[in-house]
């Protein structure tokens, strides 16, 4: 995690309360902060004269600035960042909150896989934008596969992954199956391909198709068919994938009222390859390492300085796997994100170890 400079360190008590009390109320209401506000209520019975005093020296410290003439202070970057290291108190899950984030991720009745269940669950915890970073499924090793009819020609393929991790994927085909064709095809590739991934799975089928022409049979057809489904992406070039749920989000946020500010962030999204890149270089987890926050211009995209991340590693035996997070404006309620990432990852991890 990135910290404060050095003169954070020179913040008396009145200095430090006053910073909490400006980021606390502007974190709730989002509206710039003036003295007469916190005057109502601070611990040291200050004045609003004092209080004004104090600001102004927390702006030329760098940890507050005000917008346009509004006499009102709102954080900076690197005030966010003092907060967030130094201020910030911490806060837990209650049991109703945990036990519907782990209803949510343990539903076994959703087509969705358990991540993009996660992902889902963030958003919907935090009103940000959820993420997970997984091994990418071409590269997944696989230890089960298995087809599911649905009808109108759509498949639920269900993937267990040597790793531990559970994929879902509905798949449209042009030709009809039957189950029993499905099955067929399962027990062929569970039976012949465990341990391999999807990719190799893929290409040695065609490789079987193009040198055994005479052995060509309906068998082989359909599972070519079903590994070339889409199923895999050719598209991405990655070995990771990632899942995004809740952008719409941050439309509704006012820090994203400029339009140009959206459309560059969205942008950012659309392009698969160049967000799994970015995230995994500001993300990078070390080992042991738990929650890390990055904060606005820590983030060296530029469509992306307006953003926080908050992000923790998906871990099976101390192996990581992956990555879990939110994005959302800087003006977030960090301590609820915090909580809820990191919850979210040891729950993960315990689905993980008891497979």
């Amino acid at each position: 995690m990135a910290m404060a400079s050095s003169k954070t360190n020179e913040l008396n008590d009145r200095e430090r309360e006053i910073l909490r009390s400006v980021i606390d109320s502007y974190i709730a209401y989002g509206k710039p902060v003036g003295s007469r506000l916190l005057s109502r209520n601070n611990p040291f019975a200050l004045s609003a004269a004092t209080i004004r005093h104090i600001m102004s020296e927390l702006e030329e410290k760098g940890f507050l600035t005000h917008p346009h003439t509004s006499a009102g202070r709102i954080p900076t970057d690197e005030g966010y960042r003092y907060y967030v290291d130094h201020l910030m108190l911490s806060t837990k899950l209650n049991r109703s909150e945990q036990e519907s984030i782990a209803h949510r991720i343990y539903d076994v009745e959703s087509h969705d896989s358990v991540i993009e269940r996660i992902s889902d669950t963030i958003s919907q915890a935090t009103d940000n934008l959820g993420f997970v970073i997984s091994p990418s499924l071409n590269q997944n090793h696989l230890k089960h596969i298995e087809f599911i009819l649905l009808g109108d020609q759509r498949i639920l393929v269900v993937l267990v992954a040597r790793s531990g991790l559970v994929q879902n994927r509905i798949v449209e085909v042009d030709e009809p199956f039957t189950q029993s064709d499905l099955d067929q095809t399962a027990n062929y590739l569970n039976e012949h391909y465990a341990s391999r991934s999807l990719l190799f799975i893929r290409n040695d089928l065609l490789k079987k198709m193009s040198e055994e022409k005479a052995l060509y049979d309906r068998l082989l057809k359909n599972a070519m068919v079903l590994c070339n489904c889409g199923l895999i992406d050719e598209v991405s070039g990655q070995d990771v994938d990632i899942y995004l749920d809740g952008a719409s989000n941050l439309i509704n946020k006012p820090e994203f009222a400029d339009s140009e500010r959206m459309r560059s962030l969205f942008r950012t999204f659309e392009e698969k390859g160049k967000l799994v890149k970015i995230l995994n270089a500001c993300i990078h987890h070390q080992p042991g390492e738990g929650v890390k926050i990055i904060i606005g211009s820590e983030i060296s995209v530029p469509g992306m300085r307006s953003c926080s991340l908050v992000s923790a590693p998906l871990l099976r035996n101390e192996s990581q796997l992956g990555s879990v997070g939110l994005l959302g404006p800087t003006r977030m309620e960090y301590a609820k994100a915090i909580t809820v990432v990191d919850y979210v990852a040891k729950l993960f991890g315990q689905m993980l170890t008891s497979n």
